[in-house]
């Protein structure tokens, strides 16, 4: 834009200077005047590239989302990859052969009255077999075979890009990606937060000193520990930092319902990312019967300090299964009664990996 503005004004490269903020705000605004820049003729021919490659692949994909969508639809060097990923993924589903199989998992109660559930290790392929294993459990005695514990950290995620604000507001708040960045344009727009296009995880200084000041006051030293991220991709332009609230003593802000919510998402996500590790202690416990020779298997975690899980914990794309929470506090060799068992039909899926665009 710069450098259009630039030649149809007709300005001299001696005389003209370029400014740069990513948070509309008083100082930021402030801070570029005070430090112009010239036009960087590197990021003006790498845009004259990208819009090159639009046209030499989107001016042959365009015509087919007319004929096959509706009329009106544009395509380029990302949305063809794009299609073109999303057809190859689509065909491997469909060609996957789907198995059934039986998936048990048990209830038990501790002669304290405290509950947790286990799974069992094998899984039955025949509908008869898991009727005949339910039966035999109608007698059973169960007992705690075996329990391993092993210290664990759990560390803080890095702050918001923009696609794990994608992410993490479809997961935590059911919001399709559109409406998120509608939202966080808004909220850009209003100076609430910085600009929420980015691949950088970075913080800048004057953030990471608000979110010290205000992880100490509100939970204590303790709770602190700075940390500086950095992108794993080699190709992260980092134009911009990280998306986070652009004044982290603003928690709570005066805006639609909706806003509210993904800026709490945004604030809580900063501010979590500055604070100590989580110290668990993960549990397994195997339990055994007098009747059959396979184990239910039961996982959960112990929480020592809370840490940054004090305010915020990233959603998972995982089993329910996997993780069965909190564990209680019981040793091998004591007797269980069993309060619940059941074997669910299960199917096999493909190996479907997730693309984020």
């Amino acid at each position: 834009i710069a450098w259009h503005l630039s030649n149809a004004l007709k300005l001299e490269d001696k005389k003209t200077k370029r400014i740069v903020f990513h948070e509309i705000t008083k100082k930021a605004i402030l801070d570029a005047i005070e430090n112009p820049r010239k036009i960087n003729y590197d990021l003006v021919n790498a845009q004259q590239a990208r819009r090159i490659l639009d046209r030499l692949v989107g001016y042959q994909l365009s015509p087919v989302l007319w004929k096959k969508i509706k009329g009106g639809l544009s395509a380029g060097r990302v949305q063809s990859v794009s299609v073109r990923l999303i057809v190859e993924r689509e065909r491997e589903i469909n060609s996957f052969s789907t198995t059934d199989f039986y998936k048990t998992f048990a209830e038990f109660i501790t002669s304290d009255g405290k509950k947790f559930k286990a799974t069992l290790e094998t899984e039955f392929k025949i509908y008869e077999e898991v009727e005949k294993f339910l039966q035999k459990n109608i007698k059973s005695e169960f007992i705690v075979v075996s329990r391993t514990m092993k210290p664990a950290l759990k560390s803080p995620a890095a702050p918001f890009t923009t696609s794990t604000l994608q992410q993490e507001a479809s997961r935590k708040l059911s919001f399709s990606v559109s409406k998120t960045m509608t939202l966080a344009q808004r909220l850009y727009e209003s100076g609430l937060i910085t600009y929420m296009r980015t691949d950088s995880v970075s913080l800048s200084d004057e953030a990471k000193s608000q979110a010290k000041v205000e992880i100490i006051k509100r939970f204590g030293k303790e709770y602190y520990n700075q940390k500086d991220y950095k992108s794993r991709s080699s190709n992260a332009q980092e134009a911009h930092e990280a998306i986070r609230p652009t004044n982290l003593k603003t928690q709570t802000i005066n805006a639609e319902y909706d806003q509210k919510r993904l800026y709490d998402l945004i604030w809580k996500r900063t501010i979590s990312s500055q604070m100590s590790q989580a110290k668990l202690e993960r549990t397994t416990l195997k339990v055994g019967s007098n009747i059959y020779k396979s184990l239910f298997v039961a996982k959960g975690e112990i929480l020592i300090f809370d840490g940054f899980l004090k305010v915020y914990l990233e959603g998972m794309d995982e089993e329910e299964d996997k993780v069965q929470g909190i564990l209680p506090d019981i040793k091998i060799g004591t007797k269980l009664k069993l309060n619940i068992i059941e074997s669910i039909q299960r199917f096999s899926r493909h190996n479907i990996q997730y693309i984020y665009f």
